[in-house]
């Protein structure tokens, strides 16, 4: 499942590389204003927390560009500017410290503009990442395949692709994105075998963060565990923090992330005598930053608590005022309701590593 993967060519994107035998890098994306350098590092600051590897910024205007140099200066993780329909802003991004670029090349303007981006993205050394929306395919292909298609999408692609290599440079990362889920799918599964470039994979205007987690999760599960994929972002409407927990809990689930708490949870009862749903909720938020590798169980009844939870490496089962503590599956100590809690918060804060 990995091969895919692992035959893209590596690109480095700051102090990150991806392609390759790399891990599949996190991205996401600020929704401040860029011209406001401030607010968009304490943002930045916030998902490198998080756990964000590569962060993407809109530059819509030449004051977005210059910020970019303020910005890059207080931030730990690579910085990529988000360019359409102006070349001058992608020049006045590489020339301000951007890391890569991303640009559509049919929307950028003539042959000699993109040309002018492209030169100064060599002199720098600076990756271009190649990015077509399903939203932008242009009327000659939806003629040719009568509408929009995952055909469609590849083809533009690598179009795209090769406009940028008949200029001479191939430091290039490529994303097709469709916010219908199959069609996304598909187009990966077609542009993988024909692509050497890394792929940076989403499922665009997924929507908000009910439907938008369920849809990428959907996406980019089966595009991950087919072994296409190099960097993914969540794409959210809504606190781009809640991308980065999304993204991290994907490739941990599918085994491509190590680390950090696993928290299990039982889906509630009539059994269940405690309130869970906040229990859960609370030992999720507690565990965020405890780094540790293990499987946390939080269980609802001291029924089937201990044998659900015999997978995990410790666990809470709550009675009626009362829980149990477990650990692979044997009970250690009975604790008072109101401090099951802190009691596993302690557990783990001396967890023998």
């Amino acid at each position: 499942m990995e091969e895919l993967r692992k035959k893209t060519k590596e690109v480095r994107i700051g102090d990150v590389i991806i392609g390759g035998i790399h891990p599949v890098a996190i991205q996401s994306m600020t929704n401040t204003k860029t011209e406001d350098a401030a607010s968009t590092v304490a943002q930045i600051l916030k998902l490198e927390a998080a756990g964000c590897e590569i962060i993407r910024c809109a530059v819509p205007t030449m004051e977005a560009a210059e910020a970019l140099k303020e910005i890059k200066k207080q931030i730990h993780i690579p910085l990529v500017a988000d360019i359409h329909f102006d070349y001058r802003l992608a020049i006045a991004a590489i020339e301000n410290g951007a890391d890569k670029i991303r640009i559509n090349p049919g929307n950028i303007g003539s042959e000699e503009r993109l040309r002018a981006v492209v030169d100064k993205a060599k002199e720098r050394n600076i990756p271009i990442r190649v990015g077509v929306n399903s939203g932008s395919l242009e009327k000659p292909l939806l003629e040719k395949y009568g509408g929009v298609t995952a055909e469609g999408i590849v083809e533009s692609a690598l179009d795209k692709v090769r406009m940028i290599e008949d200029m001479g440079y191939d430091n290039l990362v490529v994303s097709i994105k469709s916010s219908d889920v199959m069609m996304c799918v598909k187009a990966h599964e077609l542009i993988a075998k024909e692509c050497p470039y890394p792929l940076h994979v989403g499922i665009t205007e997924a929507g908000t963060v009910y439907s938008g987690n369920v849809k990428s999760s959907a996406g980019l599960g089966i595009i991950l565990y087919e072994g296409i994929g190099n960097t993914i972002r969540v794409s959210l409407t809504g606190d781009p923090l809640e991308e980065v927990k999304t993204a991290k809990l994907i490739l941990k689930t599918l085994g491509l992330r190590k680390g950090g708490i696993e928290v299990v949870s039982c889906p509630t009862c009539g059994r269940t005598k405690i309130d869970l749903i906040g229990l859960a909720n609370q030992v999720e938020t507690m565990v965020a930053d405890i780094p540790l590798d293990i499987k946390v169980a939080v269980m609802g009844c001291v029924v089937n608590g201990p044998g659900e939870a015999k997978e995990a490496d410790i666990g809470i089962a709550g009675g009626q005022g009362e829980g149990l503590l477990i650990k692979k599956g044997e009970i250690v100590k009975k604790v008072k309701e109101e401090e099951l809690l802190e009691t596993l918060r302690q557990e783990l804060l001396n967890w023998k590593r």
